[in-house]
């Protein structure tokens, strides 16, 4: 499925499908998996750190979500760090399912995918979601 936010194209998996069909192929010795359950853009990097540190950042690098359930804007805002500097955020539109999941206790991972020196700040920088299984 997919959902335009701001002009950028966000990719969801249907991941009931994709985890059942998954599991079913997996070796018994398998150690871990990931899934990406979500692609999305960086939301708000223009009033955070994305700037100061855009010339460290490399697609690869891991993210912590960090869950903001008070956040008086919206409150399933799911704050971006790369090395203890705030990024932005998981864009409003699509964060509910990510928010739920690390509610939930689910063990989810975030890496940049893509970096753009773009003047479209919702263009600079992409990153995705994965479900560790």
């Amino acid at each position: 499925m997919e959902k335009t936010c701001n002009g950028f194209v966000m990719r969801f998996l249907p991941t009931s499908l994709l985890i059942a069909s998954l599991l079913a192929a997996l070796p018994a010795a398998a150690e871990s998996v990931k899934i990406l359950v979500q692609s999305s853009p960086l939301a708000g990097s223009q009033y955070y750190a994305v700037a100061r540190v855009w010339h460290a950042i490399r697609p690869g690098d891991r993210l912590t979500l960090t869950r903001e359930p008070d956040n008086r804007h919206d409150r399933n805002a799911i704050r971006v760090d790369w090395n203890g500097q705030q990024l932005g955020y998981v864009p409003r539109a699509e964060n509910r399912a990510v928010a739920r999941a690390l509610d939930a206790g689910e063990k989810l991972e975030a890496r940049v995918s893509k970096l753009r020196d773009d003047p479209d700040p919702w263009q600079r920088v992409e990153f995705e979601v994965y479900l560790e299984l």
